[in-house]
């Protein structure tokens, strides 16, 4: 089996997944407040299940994945368009294009813009951390 072969079977693999509702608890506070982000914390976090997103930038852009929920942030790393990545959770930050929304993903632990992912499943509220 060579290497593309598996690469698209571990793909369509995630996909298959993402089209499963993920079950996810919201914080019970519903709006994040500036600070140190953390994924949800006790019961929720021992979930197995995650949501998951597929990037929807240009064919040729790659979505940079930054260290805090903001452009000001510095870029960890970049996530291919198409591709579906798990999202840890949800917070506010900074606006890129109207949208305030961002997610933290559980592989690269920084954060993308929502406004570039389309998210399958319910998304967690990130917990502040001190709070």
């Amino acid at each position: 089996m060579n290497r593309r072969m598996m690469r698209s079977g571990v793909v369509a693999a995630i996909a298959a997944l993402a089209m499963v509702p993920a079950v996810a608890f919201a914080d019970s506070c519903p709006h994040s407040a500036p600070g140190r982000h953390s994924p949800q914390q006790g019961t929720a976090a021992m979930r197995t299940t995650h949501a998951y997103g597929r990037v929807v930038t240009p064919s040729d852009v790659r979505l940079n994945v930054r260290s805090g929920p903001d452009t000001a942030y510095r870029v960890v790393g970049t996530v291919r368009a198409g591709r579906v990545r798990a999202l840890a959770c949800k917070t506010n930050g900074g606006s890129v294009r109207g949208n305030q929304r961002w997610y933290r993903l559980t592989h690269h632990r920084g954060y993308v813009s929502a406004h570039y992912v389309h998210a399958f499943g319910a998304v967690p509220w990130c917990r502040v951390l001190g709070s």
